[in-house]
């Protein structure tokens, strides 16, 4: 499955648009992880069990949409684009979204 954020694939026609397909997931917030990413932001540097987290929840969503894809018989997913949100009562949770539109190229 080929996904792009542009709206065409240069040397590609689209003979088919299915419509638009979106995947989402949210993660929770751990108390631990939390604690040391606080630590972190006071020393300084990256954190990275939190940027491994938020990769692992944007592939997932990028998956689920590309499956939609699938069952609907597109081959590609163009126009896509990632939406990160804070949910939850404390913004405990974070929800990413990926959306895009099914298309058929040759």
């Amino acid at each position: 499955m080929l996904l792009a954020t542009t709206p065409i694939i240069e040397g590609k026609r689209i003979t088919t648009y299915y419509g638009i397909v979106s995947g989402e997931t949210i993660i929770g917030a751990n108390v631990f992880r939390d604690f040391f990413a606080s630590i972190r932001d006071i020393v300084g540097g990256r954190s990275g069990s939190y940027e491994e987290v938020l990769r692992e929840a944007k592939d997932t969503a990028l998956k689920e949409m590309s499956e939609q894809a699938r069952q609907m018989g597109a081959n590609a997913v163009i126009g896509v684009d990632l939406d990160y949100e804070t949910v939850g009562g404390s913004g405990s949770m974070l929800m990413v979204t990926a959306s895009g539109t099914a298309v058929f190229l040759e």
